[in-house]
């Protein structure tokens, strides 16, 4: 989205607002128009910060921008840069429904349980931590050439810093489940006292140390687009342009907090071994603050010494063009749009010794060297070029001043991302890399009066070969019984969904005091054929075993989860006074579908079984507002919401897919990733849904309320 700040005309706004759990905003925004001299200018500053609904998740976050403009003749000139850095305190979906009653009270589960916060010194503190800050500054220029002919260019850069905090370590052979309060908190502080009673870490697993790390993702983003339209008479016009970027990630991770400890060992980086270190151990006594930096243009990142556990970085270059024909008259519109692109991707591990293989942690023999099959054992991988590309049309055809009809189809060739080209964050090159391909058809009809509006689309998707790489799993380890790898992760590959379904939306204008929306969304989105995964720790380890290696995973016909398939809503407009307002959506949610998480559907029998159905729930939100007029350019706004006025509780998302009521046969094909029969038993039920589901309640009552000057 781009903002002209020559566009905008002269105005300001402050606004302040309050809510539940110690919301709160303030925001200053001031536009001065277009001057005589073409030079115009926009600014805004807002500071948001409390904490979301559950316990533990406090954030602060900020936002600026500036906009620059200038108008002369044909030429317009616009610069912008925008950025809001923030941190917020997170939750993760360990947390089982029986976790949740076990906190909760009067047998209602606890729906603000997060097991990832606690106390540091009367403080709150969380393991799961995100920070980042990513600005974007562009330049854009229209030139325009004839009054049939402008030239767009607009050239962009981004600098993003900042990542996400969990776990690393054990210290007694103890993680934060072993300094878990009544309350289930964590307590931090007897986390420290046993850090700092360890006086060096050192390869002994008794003697090590448990610290809050630091995952990385910041990246530098440069790119520039350009394009030309061309009237060609009073129906037809074309566009054609190019479009060039440059973007790389770098990746690795940092000690946040040691919490007591006077260092941590590490010995993941390969260069360090040497005949003096064959372990390659090294220990890191620098640890870095988990905020984000406010320097637009990201600086410079964390010193090589400091980083652990991996080193990486990705890029992505891409080149391409792009056209579009439209045609228009009074009664019909259609359009033709294609686009064609390359993309390369390089991935870059500095945690490699470059040229060297490594056998054992120490270093091989010099005959077994990278070769164009084993280019892993290289710091740089090449560049690995795809070329994707896009083509669609549309047609919209006004019957009358009230009736239209309209169409759309298109294909795209998509190019994966970088994580699918080298799947195991290892240079390895993905031997099945292939593009994923979407097709899209949907048909439409409209209807517009001074009372009625309404309008309906029917659409089918079909999205082939998506990689999907899913996170934040617990999986049982193949070769230990009674060993759980948390925070794992699987790829998925050979993913095809099919969405297709009917949309309806209006709205109804009663009188100059009341109106009515509505809106019907009926869906039916499922997996087509099985697919493939492979598991991953937390650290990038292939978690192998007849269980796990190479499985397929049986999804055919298993519904798509995430996101509700069937949507209801109906809402209503008020203004029983002069700039008053009340209004007020009633949401129905149905067919909502667990995420499908790979280690349930490991079999046909458990392919079978599909997805977790959550249970359905309404939820109504209110609101009001007031405007109070001084003059034409000045008034002020009372705005107040309630959100869940009745305080629902209801399941908002599932992060595994153990149905209810099974017998034993039946919970035996979820394998060796289920929690035993006897525990899935004595755990039961919570709303019909088993209780060894790790769920995400939703908010229960929350509200927030704004009062705003405009001038």
């Amino acid at each position: 989205v781009l903002t002209r700040a020559a566009d905008k005309k002269r105005e300001g706004n402050v606004m302040f607002g309050l809510g539940n759990a110690g919301y709160n905003k303030l925001l200053f925004s001031y536009n001065t128009g277009k001057g005589t001299t073409g030079w115009s200018s926009s600014f805004l500053m807002s500071r948001t910060a409390g904490s979301m609904y559950a316990d533990g998740t406090e954030f602060e976050g900020y936002n600026y921008y500036w906009a620059l403009g200038y108008q002369k003749g044909n030429h317009d000139f616009q610069f912008t840069i925008t950025g809001a850095p923030q941190w917020h305190n997170q939750r993760s979906f360990s947390p089982t429904i029986n976790e949740y009653l076990k906190y909760g009270t009067d047998g209602e589960p606890n729906r603000k349980y997060n097991l990832n916060w606690g106390t540091f010194r009367g403080e709150e503190y969380s393991f799961a931590r995100n920070y980042y800050h990513k600005p974007v500054m562009s330049l854009n220029w229209d030139y325009k050439i004839t009054d049939a002919t402008k030239l767009s260019t607009v050239v962009y850069a981004s600098f993003g810093r900042g990542g996400g905090t969990g776990t690393l370590g054990r210290v007694n052979n103890k993680t934060e489940n072993g300094f878990r309060k009544a309350d289930g908190s964590i307590d931090f502080d007897a986390i420290y006292a046993a850090n700092a009673a360890i006086a060096t870490p050192n390869s002994n697993s008794a003697n090590s140390v448990f610290v809050r790390r630091a995952s990385i993702n910041s990246h530098n983003w440069i790119g520039a687009i350009s394009s030309l339209n061309h009237k060609l008479n009073d129906n037809l016009n074309f566009t054609v342009g190019v479009d060039g970027r440059y973007y790389k990630g770098l990746h690795y991770r940092v000690v946040s907090d040691f919490l007591g400890a006077t260092g941590f060992r590490d010995t993941t980086n390969k260069n360090a071994i040497s005949t003096s270190n064959p372990t390659g151990q090294r220990i890191i006594v620098n640890s870095h603050d988990a905020t984000p930096t406010w320097n637009p243009f990201g600086g410079k990142i964390d010193p090589e010494a400091d980083m652990i556990s991996y080193w990486n970085d990705g890029e992505v270059l891409w080149y391409g063009g792009f056209g579009q024909l439209e045609y228009s008259n009074d009664n019909l519109s259609a359009f033709v749009q294609g686009a064609v692109s390359n993309q390369g991707f390089q991935r870059i591990d500095h945690f490699i010794v470059d040229g060297v293989s490594l056998l054992n942690g120490t270093l091989a023999s010099p005959t077994n060297q990278p070769t164009a099959k084993n280019p892993a054992l290289n710091t740089k991988t090449g560049f690995k070029n795809l070329v994707g590309y896009n083509i669609k049309g549309g047609i919209n055809y006004n019957i009358n001043d009230h009736h239209n009809v309209f169409g759309n189809i298109g294909y795209y060739s998509k190019q994966p991302f970088l994580n699918a080209v080298y799947p195991n964050n290892k240079n390895f090159l993905n031997p099945n890399l292939t593009n994923e391909k979407i097709f899209g058809a949907e048909l439409g009809y409209g209807f517009r009066s001074s009372a009625v509006n309404l309008n309906v689309n029917v659409y089918r998707t079909s999205w082939k070969d998506r990689f999907l790489r899913r996170g934040n799993l617990n999986i049982p380890d193949p070769n230990n019984p009674g060993v759980t790898f948390t925070n794992a992760y699987a790829n998925i590959a050979g993913i095809t969904e099919i969405h297709r379904g009917v949309e309806v939306d209006g709205s109804v204008k009663v009188n100059q005091y009341l109106s009515f929306t509505g809106m019907v969304s009926v869906g039916d989105w499922y997996y087509e054929g099985n697919a493939t995964g492979t598991y991953f720790t937390e650290t990038n380890e292939e978690i192998t075993g007849t269980s796990f290696a190479g499985t397929t995973l049986y999804l055919d016909k298993v519904k798509v989860g995430g996101s509700a398939q069937n949507t209801y809503a109906a809402g209503f407009v008020l203004e029983p006074a002069k700039n008053f307002k009340l209004d007020g959506t009633y949401r129905y949610v149905n067919n909502l579908y667990a995420n499908v998480n790979p280690i349930n559907f490991q079999s046909q029998a458990a392919g079978n079984l599909g997805a977790l159905k959550l249970p359905s729930f309404g939820l109504f939100d209110l609101g009001a507002s007031y405007k109070v007029n001084l003059n034409a350019k000045q008034y002020f706004t009372l705005r107040a919401n309630v959100y869940n006025v009745f305080d629902k509780v209801y399941i908002a998302e599932s992060n595994t897919n153990y149905q209810s009521n099974l017998s034993a046969a039946d919970y035996a094909a979820y394998g060796s990733s289920a929690p035993s029969y006897t525990s899935y038993v004595q755990a039961g039920e919570w709303n019909g849904v088993s209780q060894q589901n790790q769920v995400f309640f939703g908010f229960g009552r929350t509200w927030a309320a704004t009062f705003s000057f405009n001038f």
